[in-house]
């Protein structure tokens, strides 16, 4: 029998925790803290994002503006307006969202935020930490989100004795997910494998995981026979495939169906991993501006 990991349930505890810090932190210091995102142009499904950042910050006791800007914006100004933000000391995160029009340098962006303020945890300086650190902390470290979401459900399903001395596969290479996953795995004492799609005989670097972790960008790639039996699977994967209706319908890179039976516990798609990336924004939030008020 396979159990389905509800992200719906796991977000809503983070952001029950994470409110919990934001009013304590209102109540020390008498504001509220502050995420401020910066989106360029107007792609709907990144307003769409943004507008879902925004509703769930409020409900979590955490301040922000939404500072919008024309997708002709040069450089030298979402610079400059980053360096504002910076500068404010009533900012304790900085998010930009992504993808930026053709013209704009992300990571240059991304670079350019306070490592400090660097919500999203993707600042060379937040990165660096990550692979460096003796010790990870989720509770005072700015680590990437979807990564950190995973981890959580992780450790929430099966605790760190469930992570330690497992064989974890990551599927995917990127710097957003499949590195700082497989470091994060890595810490809490897996001995991790880093897969991808050009991995020799990917299916049987598979099956030898008792964590698989599917971020490659494939949809349903992953098929059942990769899975070792009781394996926990988590996907990461968000993708859009054609339906008949031509509405189209979002799955994951595993083959969810050809899973179930075979897995312990798998992440669905959608309503899993997903629903984890913006609630540990919010908790990376909290974590900023409890550590910048500490000096």
């Amino acid at each position: 029998m396979t159990d389905l990991i509800d992200g719906n349930v796991h977000a809503a505890n983070v952001r029950a925790r994470t409110k919990v810090r934001a009013e304590a932190f209102a109540a020390a210091h008498g504001r509220k803290p502050r995420l401020d995102v910066v989106i360029v142009g107007n792609n709907p499904a990144s307003r769409a994002y943004v507008n879902t950042k925004a509703k769930m910050a409020h409900e979590t006791a955490i301040d922000g503006r939404l500072i919008e800007l024309p997708e002709t914006v040069s450089k030298e100004e979402l610079l400059g307006v980053i360096a504002g933000l910076n500068a404010d000391a009533g900012v304790d995160g900085i998010l930009v969202q992504l993808p930026l029009p053709d013209h704009l340098d992300g990571q240059m962006m991304i670079d350019a935020i306070h490592p400090a303020k660097d919500v999203d945890g993707f600042h060379p300086m937040n990165v660096g930490k990550l692979f460096t650190a003796s010790r990870i902390d989720p509770e005072a470290m700015l680590i990437p989100c979807t990564p950190l979401g995973s981890l959580l459900m992780l450790l929430d399903t099966v605790g760190k004795e469930g992570l330690s001395g497992k064989k974890a596969v990551v599927v995917g290479r990127s710097n957003i997910v499949g590195k700082p996953m497989a470091q994060l795995l890595l810490a809490y004492d897996c001995t991790v494998t880093i897969a991808h799609s050009r991995t020799k005989d990917l299916p049987a670097v598979c099956r030898e995981a008792d964590i698989l972790v599917a971020a490659v960008g494939r949809p349903e790639m992953v098929k059942g026979d990769w899975i070792k039996d009781g394996a926990v699977v988590i996907d990461v994967g968000i993708n859009r495939v054609p339906t008949e209706d031509g509405k189209g319908r979002i799955v994951g890179d595993v083959a969810t169906n050809e899973a179930m039976g075979k897995a312990s516990y798998i992440t669905p798609v959608p309503g899993g991993v997903g629903k984890m990336t913006v609630a540990c924004l919010l908790h990376n939030t909290i974590v900023a501006a409890e550590a910048r008020v500490k000096g």
